[in-house]
Formats: C-alpha cells, structure tokens, sequence
C-alpha cells in the first residue's frame, strides 16, 4: 500500500498549534480526510481524524460531552471523571475515526504528510495560489451568491362588504321589500312587542277581534224622554 497523493489546507491563525488539514489518498482507490497537522514541541505531527468521547444523562438519556457539568436537554448536573483514561492515566476525551495500527504505517503517512506541507508553504507564497483541498465545510461569505427570489406583494384585504341600499320608486320614497306570504294571512298576525308598549292582555287571545261598541250603551237604564 502506497499514499499516491496528499493534499494540503494550510491555516491563516497565526500562533495557533493547529497549522493544516490535509487528506491521503491510498494506491489512487481509498482517501482519508480531516488530518491534522499539529505545532508540537518537537516539530510539526499529524493527528489522526477524530471524535469527542459522550456519555449518556442518567435522567433523561441524552448524550453530553464528557467534560460537559450539565446535560445540555434537561440540564441535571452530571458527575465528574466520567472519561475513561489511557494508559498514562489521562482522561480520555477523543477516539481516532482511522489511524496506522503499526509504527512502520505511522511512519509512512507522517513523513508523506510533512514533506508535502512544506512544499505547500512554499507553493502558497507564489501569486495565484489556490489550495487543492477539497473543504466541503465552506464558508457562508464564500458561498455563491443567487439572485433573490422573488416575492410577490401581499394580496390587498378585501373591501368590508356594504349592504345595498334598494333603489327609490318613482313617488321618492324608498321601496320596501315585501313579503311572499299572502297579504289576507297577514292582517290576523299579532304584530309584535316594542320596548314601550304596554304589556299585553292575556287573558284572551290575540286573534279574537273586539266587537264593536254600541250605540245603545245604558238603554234601559235612564227613562226615556
């Protein structure tokens, strides 16, 4: 097995340990990504792609990074030395995703990797120089920019509804509507209660029509002259 190709993302944070990403192609079939290229004591080292250790709330089950104090769903206080440790005793807060299984593959992907991070630097001071890493983790500023699509205005409220006013018939006044119910059927309907009216006689029925009065009201009662 041989690295055919390495490519190089270099990092503009001055004073930062973290100086590159880069990615690893093995015999031009099987690409690694997110390397690391490391400042340590000793020289620039590649770290291995990795991810943070998590642990699962004991009161409602989410998973909380191991140095979190709280859980980030239900906010109950999570205990300390959660993280398991390493050989040297460390806390343990990451796991390598893919990384050599021997010193000699180590070795091989470490010399590779540097060596082309120099030769990066060096290719970064020229005019025109476009990095060929592939960062799908791009920037928002650097995204294209699309025209904006369009909006159309809102649609204007509709107009409150007006009663309409009936038409005046030739005599000015204004016509009525009438009702389809014959005209005979209507002079027996009781008309109805207003506020001021006086309450009404119930003692005998509506319908029932006064008799008329008479002219001989008291007859028989004074002599007769």
């Amino acid at each position: 097995m041989e690295i055919t190709e390495v490519r190089i993302k270099l990092m503009e944070e001055p004073g930062e340990r973290l100086k590159a990403f880069c990615s690893i192609t093995f015999d031009d079939c099987f690409v690694v990504r997110d390397l690391k290229i490391i400042e340590g004591t000793n020289g620039p080292f590649v770290a291995m792609p990795s991810r943070k250790l998590t642990s699962h709330c004991p009161k409602c089950g989410m998973k909380n990074h191991l140095r979190a104090a709280h859980c980030n769903q239900c906010g109950s206080r999570l205990e300390d030395g959660r993280a398991p440790k390493d050989a040297d005793g460390r806390a343990k807060l990451y796991a390598d995703i893919a990384h050599p299984i021997n010193s000699d593959c180590r070795e091989m992907i470490q010399e590779s990797v540097i060596r082309e991070f120099y030769d990066e630097i060096e290719r970064a001071k020229q005019p025109g120089y476009i990095s060929r890493y592939d960062d799908f983790d791009f920037e928002y500023a650097d995204a294209p920019r699309s025209r904006p699509a369009r909006v159309d205005p809102p649609h204007p409220a509709p107009a409150p509804m007006s009663r309409k006013v009936p038409a005046n018939n030739s005599a000015g006044a204004m016509a009525r509507p009438t009702s389809q119910q014959p005209a005979a059927s209507r002079t027996n309907e009781p008309r109805p209660q207003r506020r001021n009216d006086p309450p009404a006689d119930l003692s005998r029925p509506a319908s029932i029509a006064e008799a008329p009065k008479s002219d001989n009201f008291g007859a028989g009662i004074f002599p007769e002259r």
